[in-house]
């Protein structure tokens, strides 16, 4: 069985409420790149933030998660359709999928098992997708705190796999023809409460929690305040995009 660390579930209300919106441009990008727009499989969904973005552009759109109580909180109001399981061992039909994406999940995955899995169901022409998001911008003021936190207070309990998102997830072999896209990024205006609230989704938070008994979201709160001021104000934050996307180069495993 593959190995599964679930950092998530200890609050998806909160998830699918902080966590951002991917721009609905990427989506319309990504489906100009298969040969066919009839399946559609977001692996590692979540609350289905990227799966349902996929649904304008798809016939069907899967997403799956081993998490059920994040699938619990995702929004049935798009039509995808979701089960829970590992993304290395699904009970999709073979070689019928004409898009598989991997929205800020890819580091979790056992690759090895999930590549075969990838080749066992993708039709052919088929696209795989796996895009991930860094640090936050906002002012020079506001990120030198942040900074700080994730650095300093947070640092020690980020997992192992962090640093891959970091990296932006260039050093990951993907069996693709890659292609390059046009820049994205995930754009949002946030008051402070709404910008906490997603710091605390952050998987080194929960862990720190775990470890330490308390939370560390209010002392960055006061930490934020001076530079942020009125709190209730909005500000602008970027989240930079970084996409590697192509046609699926891994051999087909026969059908059963």
């Amino acid at each position: 069985m593959s190995r599964f660390a679930d950092h998530f579930s200890r609050d998806s209300v909160a998830y699918a409420r902080f966590r951002p919106s991917y721009p609905p441009e990427l989506f319309a990008w990504l489906a100009t790149l298969p040969t066919a727009r009839s399946v559609a499989w977001d692996c590692g969904t979540g609350t289905g933030q990227a799966a349902a973005l996929l649904t304008p552009h798809f016939d069907l759109v899967v997403g799956s998660d081993r998490s059920r109580t994040q699938l619990a909180a995702a929004d049935r109001t798009s039509g995808t359709r979701y089960f829970a399981g590992l993304s290395e061992s699904s009970a999709l039909a073979a070689h019928r999928v004409d898009l598989v994406t991997v929205a800020q999940a890819l580091h979790w995955f056992d690759r090895d098992r999930f590549y075969r899995e990838v080749s066992r169901v993708i039709a052919p022409g088929g696209v795989f997708a796996a895009w991930s998001y860094g640090l936050l911008r906002s002012t020079p003021e506001v990120d030198r705190v942040i900074v700080r936190f994730y650095d300093e207070t947070i640092g020690p309990w980020w997992p192992p796999e962090r640093a891959l998102v970091e990296k932006g997830y260039q050093n990951i072999p993907i069996p693709i023809t890659e292609v390059a896209g046009p820049p994205f990024s995930i754009e949002a205006r946030l008051t402070l409460e709404e910008l906490l609230g997603f710091i605390r989704t952050w998987s080194a938070v929960g862990r720190f929690i775990a470890d330490q008994g308390h939370d560390p979201i209010p002392e960055l709160g006061k930490a934020l305040g001076p530079v942020w001021g009125e709190s209730s104000a909005a500000r602008q934050i970027t989240w930079p995009l970084t996409i590697r996307a192509g046609r699926w180069l891994g051999t087909p495993e026969p059908a059963a």
